[in-house]
């Protein structure tokens, strides 16, 4: 990581990146961030279509890159109660976002971080998604970006030293989703992530498989809905793919798994749903 005395200069910025890819794009790397953060300036500076990805579009980055502008093209420009359930913004590049800066916005998530942008009018909250503490048809629209696969499980080895947020409850993400229907104003609409692919629960997250979206689709029950999904191939980056397509996918946990030959960094695919209430 870079000292924190240099994380906002641009010229140190430019130049890490540019090391990420002199020394091979090799993941983890103390470059990634910077070049990861270069891109993802650069595609949310333009329009997003996802059925005209250029070549090699996102290679070497994960599954933000797909995530993050695929949510700020769909995302209204109009004012609004925006929560964050997850604390995915919390970002100086994506909090002076157009679309975001006529919002009124509320980040929820498990514990402080280092970054903290109350001079933007940003409201931060600390607790559960299972039980947020806001009233009934609260909020116009909801952003929850790649968090719902950790609800429930062992959020003490990256997201908090709470000791009862080390759980086994791979069904608890359904209890996040019925309160973010809750505290959603009715014709709102909810924007949420998922990793998808194969089946597979590791300690602090798990990874959708078909069934879990319909049971997620079930406990939102939506009025209307619309699912993306992308996929990440190691010699041409992220495109927009099907169910089927992505169905084999799988995760690469840095944490627990040995590098294999054109893995991902994080997530091969992700789920992108669009949910009116």
């Amino acid at each position: 990581m870079l000292p924190p005395s240099l994380k906002q200069n641009p010229l140190v910025q430019e130049l890490a990146a540019r090391i990420f890819t002199l020394t091979g794009h090799r993941y983890p790397s103390r470059w990634y961030t910077p070049y990861k953060f270069r891109e993802l300036k650069r595609v949310l500076s333009g329009p997003f279509d996802p059925y005209h990805l250029p070549a090699h579009y996102g290679q070497w980055l994960d599954e933000r890159i797909v995530e993050y502008p695929w949510f700020f093209s769909r995302l209204p420009a109009d004012a609004g109660r925006l929560l964050d359930a997850g604390s995915v913004l919390n970002f100086d590049l994506l909090l002076q976002q157009p679309k975001l800066r006529t919002k009124d916005l509320t980040i929820m998530t498990l514990a402080p971080e280092a970054d903290c942008f109350w001079h933007h009018g940003v409201s931060y909250v600390y607790g559960d998604l299972r039980e947020t503490g806001f009233r009934d048809d609260y909020f116009d629209s909801i952003v929850c970006i790649s968090t719902l696969e950790h609800v429930g499980l062992d959020n003490t080895l990256l997201y908090t030293k709470d000791a009862s947020k080390k759980e086994s409850d791979t069904t608890a993400y359904l209890a996040a989703v019925r309160e973010l229907r809750r505290v959603l104003k009715p014709g709102g609409t909810a924007f949420i992530t998922v990793p998808f692919g194969r089946r597979h629960v590791r300690s602090w997250l798990q990874v959708f498989d078909p069934e879990m979206l319909e049971n997620l689709l079930a406990a939102f029950a939506p009025q209307a809905s619309s699912l993306d999904y992308f996929r990440y191939h190691a010699v041409d980056g992220w495109h927009l793919t099907s169910r089927e397509a992505s169905g084999d996918a799988r995760y690469f946990d840095p944490l627990a798994d040995q590098p294999w030959p054109g893995r991902p960094v994080g997530a091969e695919a992700v789920a992108c749903l669009e949910l009116t209430k």
